[in-house]
């Protein structure tokens, strides 16, 4: 009886290690799972565009984005509104720029270095800018495609072809505000990542590889987006994501290639 009694007292003691370690090993599984949740949520981040949720704040949310390419750019449109011939502009001719132009002075003494200041006023006095250019160049667009058709644009090919070529700009430079101004809530919006899901996905996002840590679009990316637009009638390397994203594209796309194909068009027959 002695042989069985000794090989159980064996089993007994080879066996109580493996179970002492059972725990240990269970709480090391637990916390590699831990860290595994914290890698995914921080590539999430990352990849959607948002900060990391880390308790820092992001960089782009310290340094606002620069008022003086928004504002110079939309002088530039003015200046185009202003150069167009009358028979384009809405009289008296005067109003819309100058509207425009003193909604211009209004932004840049609110935020005169950089957009960091954020209110239901000022993003309604810049959606109301916006709008006023858009109105504006839609109303020469549509004149001058009228006198296109009809005939009564006159017999001078440089003449047509300024004007088109003015429309065209403008409408590149409406559009790109257009798209900074929306997507995920405007410039101050994206700068502080308060949503996290993009309208427009750019290269940098999709591949966070290519783009700093918490990198954002930033106004000359949207008239990028907006030029690329206009000229290949479709998309290039900016997607839209977002109905309204989309909407706005086609749009722009049907006012671009409506123009630039009657401008040509009636220049060419006039050089015949």
């Amino acid at each position: 009886m002695g042989g069985p009694g000794n090989s159980g007292g064996a089993g007994d003691h080879r066996g109580a290690p493996g179970a002492a370690r059972a725990p240990g090993i269970a709480r090391e599984i637990r916390r590699l799972h831990e860290q595994i949740d914290k890698l995914e949520s921080l590539v999430s981040d990352e990849t959607r565009g948002a900060a990391p949720s880390t308790g820092a704040e992001p960089p782009a949310a310290r340094t606002g984005e620069h008022r003086l390419p928004v504002a110079g750019f939309v002088v530039v449109a003015i200046v185009l509104q202003v150069l167009l011939p009358e028979r384009l502009a809405l009289h008296p001719s005067w109003i819309l720029p100058g509207l425009e132009a003193a909604l211009v002075v209004g932004l840049t003494a609110a935020n005169p270095r950089r957009i960091d200041r954020s209110s239901r006023a000022l993003r309604s006095t810049s959606v109301l800018l916006i709008a006023s250019i858009s109105f504006a160049n839609a109303w020469s667009a549509v004149q001058l495609i009228r006198g296109l058709v009809d005939g009564t644009s006159g017999s001078n090919a440089a003449a047509i072809l300024g004007s088109g070529a003015a429309i065209y700009l403008t409408n590149i430079i409406v559009f790109g505000l257009w798209y900074w101004e929306l997507d995920r809530g405007g410039p101050v919006a994206r700068a502080e990542a308060r949503r996290p899901y993009p309208d427009f996905m750019f290269p940098q996002m999709a591949n966070p590889d290519l783009a700093p840590l918490n990198w954002t679009a930033r106004f000359f990316d949207y008239l990028w987006l907006s030029y690329t637009n206009a000229t290949a009638f479709s998309p290039t390397d900016v997607m839209p994501l977002s109905r309204w994203a989309k909407q706005l594209m086609l749009v722009q796309s049907a006012v671009s290639l409506s123009t630039v194909a009657l401008v040509v068009a009636r220049a060419v027959n006039i050089l015949r």
